[in-house]
């Protein structure tokens, strides 16, 4: 799998920029979803995820992370049509901001929130949801196998 990583903060070390690409391709493997497969996973700060929240969710507050699925159809949009294009899950934004304050509040590393935002945002790129009880108790779950397989437990 393609992943593409923005640093939008200039924070983020690269021993956590090559543990996720490790976890979501290991995330990947587990979900079957094919190695030409592309996303991209962005760093912002607080103030750049809550204009995306406002924006594109009606939010007007910082979140930890969002997804925004490229696979989802929407209503009116033509199909894409040819057999060789790459599948391109979406984009994952990530808070740095949000993940150094929820580290400290669950008493677990930074690594590990990083790790845990970005397995979140993946499993909605491929479909997973938590609208409803039963559907989050699916998603939050397998974000704990996930996590717990790969060794990046609290």
């Amino acid at each position: 799998m393609h992943i593409y990583f923005h640093d939008r903060t200039a924070s983020v070390s690269s021993d956590i920029i090559t543990m996720l690409q490790d976890l979501l391709r290991f995330a990947a493997t587990k979900e079957s979803v094919t190695n030409e497969a592309e996303l991209s996973v962005n760093f912002v700060d607080d103030a750049e995820i809550q204009e995306l929240n406002r924006n594109y969710r009606q939010q007007n507050r910082p979140t930890d992370v969002i997804s925004f699925a490229m696979q989802e159809p929407v209503e009116g949009e033509l199909p894409i049509v040819g057999d060789h294009l790459p599948l391109v899950l979406g984009d994952i934004v990530i808070s740095i901001d949000r993940a150094k304050a929820q580290a400290g509040e669950y008493e677990h590393s930074l690594e590990r929130e990083i790790g845990f935002l970005a397995v979140h945002g993946f499993l909605h790129l491929l479909g997973y949801d938590h609208l409803n009880e039963a559907d989050e108790k699916k998603m939050f779950g397998r974000q704990d196998e996930l996590l717990e397989e790969f060794g990046l437990e609290r």
